[in-house]
């Protein structure tokens, strides 16, 4: 006969071993997920290390790049150079992420003046809005740069620096590309990040040098490309300091401050970097001048453009372009041997996104 309370601890003991198996095999498994992705991270980590350029074809280009790069940062080399020294330049705009159909910077201009139009109702008839609130961009920068100008103008100042990195922030995460719907952000080129990583890793000091607004690109710079807002020169509008409802703000005026293209990126590179870089790289005319102050350094020196050669996965142009000319800094690149990245035959990937 069985005593009171026997089946009882019978349940209890089985109740126990059940519960204690359950927790075995629960730990077991949150330790198989931790070796798991400890293990991922190790293979990610030796194939990054194996391969930093893994979206470069091997070829010419990737080969100078790691040669270079092996050249400066090797101790005992000839070429060696000291870390504090290795400043490395890129232009943004058709170099770091696409600039077809239009620049992407011209696109928010061109989205700033839909918002703002139910304030001006005299943009209706004055140009060059008139023909931009009617879809018509060719007829509204007919007036060259005194149309552009005016645009940038109306819609980039006005503002404290705090407001309009805000205005910068909620379009580059909403704003798509027209042709590829695509957040502009996406639109980057990830042999180009690889590329920055790969001379971060090497102690690198990465500087984006645009003809591009500075304030417009500093939002986003650190998140996309790594590189942060005080590594960042382009061309910029005059600020003032006002006091507004008793705090201290930067105001954007309508007056032009520094235009960093051409001619104006050495002063630019001079004027807030202070150091020459040994490397840089452009794609187009507005380069040019860039590559030549940093060919004329003494030492080793690598300087690169992008050519746009890929008319399937991206856009083919050069010489004839209006935007992104590449004519003269083509030529100058052929005769003195600098690397030109030929997008089609030197890129596996552009965007990060065909990765996915």
């Amino acid at each position: 006969m069985m005593k009171k309370g026997t089946g009882e601890d019978e349940m209890t003991k089985l109740y126990r071993n059940t519960k204690k198996t359950t927790m075995k095999t629960r730990r077991a498994r949150i330790f198989l997920t931790v070796v798991l992705a400890f293990v991922l991270v190790l293979v990610t980590t030796a194939a990054w290390a194996a391969d930093p350029l893994s979206s470069w074809n091997d070829g010419p280009a990737k080969q100078v790049i790691v040669k270079f790069v092996g050249d400066v940062t090797r101790e005992g080399d000839p070429n060696f150079v000291q870390p504090a020294e290795r400043i490395a330049t890129f232009d943004n705009d058709g170099t770091l992420w696409a600039e077809q159909p239009m620049y992407f910077q011209l696109a928010f201009a061109l989205d700033r003046v839909k918002a703002l139009a139910p304030q001006h109702p005299e943009w209706k008839d004055k140009e060059p809005f008139a023909s931009l609130l009617k879809g018509d961009l060719k007829a509204a920068l007919a007036g060259g740069e005194r149309s552009l100008l005016e645009i940038v103008m109306a819609t980039h100042a006005g503002m404290t620096t705090a407001e309009f990195e805000q205005i910068v922030k909620d379009w580059t995460a909403t704003a798509k590309h027209l042709k590829t719907k695509r957040l502009y952000t996406e639109m980057v080129y990830q042999p180009m990040i690889e590329l920055l990583a790969f001379l971060r890793a090497n102690g690198f000091k990465t500087y984006i040098v645009s003809g591009g607004g500075i304030e417009f690109m500093r939002p986003w710079t650190e998140k996309v490309y790594g590189i942060p807002p005080e590594q960042v020169i382009g061309s910029s509008i005059k600020t003032k300091f006002e006091m507004k409802d008793g705090k201290p703000v930067l105001m954007r005026l309508p007056e032009v401050d520094f235009i960093d293209d051409k001619a104006g990126k050495p002063v630019g590179i001079h004027k807030f970097i202070g150091r020459r870089p040994i490397l840089a790289f452009g794609n187009s005319d507005g380069d040019l001048q860039m590559l030549q102050w940093t060919a004329a350094g003494s030492g080793m020196r690598f300087m690169g453009l992008v050519h746009h050669t890929d008319a399937d996965r991206e856009w083919a142009y050069d010489r004839k372009s209006h935007i992104g000319t590449l004519d003269k800094a083509l030529d100058e690149a052929q005769a003195k041997g600098w690397t030109v990245v030929d997008m089609k035959k030197d890129w596996k990937v552009i965007c990060p996104f065909e990765k996915q």
